[in-house]
């Protein structure tokens, strides 16, 4: 496979961005093609069309990231929205989140 031939990701919205799929008559889990060299969250979640500025960051293989972070094929990717309490930063601290922060 060279670098740019597409593999699946798993994603999974959260909370409101959950609601604010079914609302809308869309998959809450979708299964994704990106390219073998990644992509980054933030581009898939404009993909889904995901309210970005209501996006906290992503659960990223279960570490919680800012939405720079790099996305592979075969991730587990959960966004997460602002106010979600498992985003808390008692919970998983905020490192990861601004380690990995884009500016919209």
């Amino acid at each position: 496979m060279d670098s740019t031939t597409p593999a699946a990701v798993t994603v999974r919205m959260i909370a409101l961005l959950h609601t604010y799929r079914r609302e809308r008559g869309l998959p809450v889990t979708v299964s994704l093609e990106v390219p073998e060299n990644g992509t980054r969250a933030i581009d898939i979640a404009r993909d889904l069309d995901l309210p970005v500025e209501r996006i906290e960051g992503l659960f990223l293989n279960g570490r919680l990231l800012g939405l720079g972070a790099p996305v592979m094929p075969g991730d587990r990717v959960a966004f997460v929205p602002q106010g979600t309490p498992a985003s808390h930063p008692a919970f998983f601290g905020r490192a990861g989140i601004e380690e990995y922060a884009v500016s919209a």
